[in-house]
C-alpha cells in the first residue's frame, strides 16, 4: 500500500521522508529539488510483536509494512502542467492515498512559495489542482461513456450519470472523497483514476518552538478546520524533529523525546493513521522461528487472511485455531489459554479480527 507525501514546495515534505526512511532523500531550500519521487518502506510500529518476540524467545521479528512515496512540490497550475505539473499528478494517480504536508511555521530562512506562512491556502491550492486534473478526467469520461451510452447499455447510462454529478460536486470545489455514493456507485469507476478520491491525512508541520503549546496554536487550529470539513484526520509533527530522532538509538532516542514532553513520536503517530486510513489491520502468527504482522484489509474472512501466507492455505482451509493478543499475553501460551477454553476454532465465515492470534488447518 503506497502513501503519497504531497505538499508546497519547502513544506518539510523530503526532510519527514528522511525520518521515515532514513534514506538521506535530497532535501534543499529550493523549489522542486525532488524531481523523480523517492519510495520507502517502513515498518508499522507493533507492542504487540515485541512482546510475542520475547514471549516466545521468536528467532525472527516481521512487522506489518506501508510504503510512503514522496511526491515533488506541487504549484499553483500544476494540473496545466506549471512546474513539473503533469508529472508530478502521475505520480499521486499511482498511490492508494495521500498524506497532505502543510506549514505551520515560520522561518525566514526558508523560502515559502507564495511569501506567507497560510495553512488554509496552501491547502487550498494544492487541493484545487487535483481536483482541476480530476475535472479533465471526469470530461474524457464523460465523452467516452456518451457513446457507449447510445448504444442503449444501462451500465454506461448509470456511469455516464454519476459522472456527471461527480462533475457539479468538483466545479463546487470539493473533491470526490466528500462526495456522496449510494449503494455499489463506487464500483462503476473502478477504470477511471481520480486523485481527489483517495482517502486523505493532513499533516501539520510545526517547528520545536510550536510543540509545547499545539493546543493553541492558530496555524494548527486552522489545518484541523479544514481537515473537519472533509472528515479528514490530522497528525501535527515537527519534521526536524522526527529527521533527528531517526538518527539516535533508543535510549538517545527516549531521552530527547521526554526534553519535549512527547511520549509517541509523530512519526509514528503518522505511519499508524496512514495504515488505519487504509482500512487496513493485523492479524499475527506466533511461534520460536518467528512472530509476524500480516496485513489484511477489515472485513476479510479467515481463507483469504490465510492466502496471504500462501495461497495453499486459501485454497485448502478447514479451520482457524484464533485467540485474542490479549488472552495468549495473560496466560503465557496457548496451551494454558486452551485450558481456560479461550482458543476458538473458526470457519470459513469467520471475519478475522486486528490481533488475533491464529494458526491455519488446511489440507491440499
Amino acid at each position: 500500500m503506497k502513501i503519497g507525501i504531497v505538499g508546497l514546495p519547502n513544506v518539510g515534505k523530503s526532510t519527514l521522508f528522511n525520518a521515515i526512511t532514513k534514506a538521506g532523500a535530497e532535501s534543499a531550500n529550493y523549489p522542486f529539488c525532488t524531481i523523480e519521487p523517492n519510495v520507502g518502506i517502513v515498518n508499522v510500529p507493533d507492542k504487540r510483536i515485541d512482546v510475542l518476540s520475547k514471549l516466545y524467545d521468536t528467532d525472527k521479528s516481521t512487522y506489518a509494512t506501508i510504503e510512503f512515496v514522496d511526491i515533488a512540490g506541487l504549484v499553483k497550475g500544476a494540473s496545466k502542467g506549471e512546474g513539473l505539473g503533469n508529472k508530478f499528478l502521475s505520480h499521486i494517480r499511482e498511490t492508494d492515498a495521500i498524506a497532505h504536508i502543510v506549514r505551520c511555521f515560520n522561518d525566514e530562512q526558508i523560502v515559502h512559495v507564495s511569501g506567507k506562512i497560510d495553512p488554509t491556502s496552501d491547502i487550498e491550492t494544492i487541493s484545487l489542482e487535483l481536483i482541476f486534473a480530476d475535472i479533465e478526467t471526469i470530461e474524457k469520461a464523460i465523452t467516452r461513456y456518451e457513446k457507449i451510452a447510445k448504444s442503449g447499455d444501462k451500465n454506461a447510462k448509470a456511469t455516464l450519470e454519476l459522472l456527471n454529478r461527480i462533475k457539479l460536486h468538483l466545479e463546487a470545489s470539493k473533491p470526490v472523497r466528500t462526495f456522496e455514493f449510494q449503494d455499489d456507485e463506487k464500483d462503476l469507476l473502478k477504470d477511471i483514476f481520480l486523485l481527489t478520491i483517495k482517502p486523505i491525512i493532513y499533516v501539520a508541520n510545526v517547528s520545536e518552538e510550536q510543540l509545547a503549546n499545539m493546543e493553541n496554536d492558530e496555524n494548527i487550529k486552522l489545518v484541523k478546520e479544514y481537515a473537519k470539513n472533509e472528515g479528514a484526520q490530522v497528525v501535527t509533527l515537527c519534521a526536524k524533529l522526527e529527521e533527528d530522532l531517526s538518527e539516535l538509538d533508543d535510549e538517545d532516542r527516549l531521552s530527547l523525546m521526554n526534553d519535549f514532553g512527547i511520549d509517541e513520536s509523530g512519526l509514528d503517530k503518522l505511519i499508524k493513521a496512514s495504515y488505519s486510513l487504509l482500512g487496513l489491520i493485523s492479524y499475527l502468527t506466533a511461534g520460536k522461528q518467528e512472530v509476524r504482522a500480516w496485513t489484511i484489509k477489515k472485513g476479510t474472512k479467515a481463507p483469504q487472511a490465510a492466502g496471504k501466507i500462501h495461497s495453499d492455505f486459501e485454497r485448502g482451509f478447514i479451520k482457524a485455531e484464533v485467540i485474542s493478543y490479549d488472552d495468549l499475553v495473560k496466560y503465557g501460551s496457548t496451551s494454558a489459554a486452551k485450558e481456560k477454553g479461550l482458543v476458538r476454532l473458526e470457519g470459513k465465515d469467520y471475519i478475522v479480527q486486528d490481533g488475533d492470534v491464529i494458526l491455519f488447518r488446511f489440507n491440499v
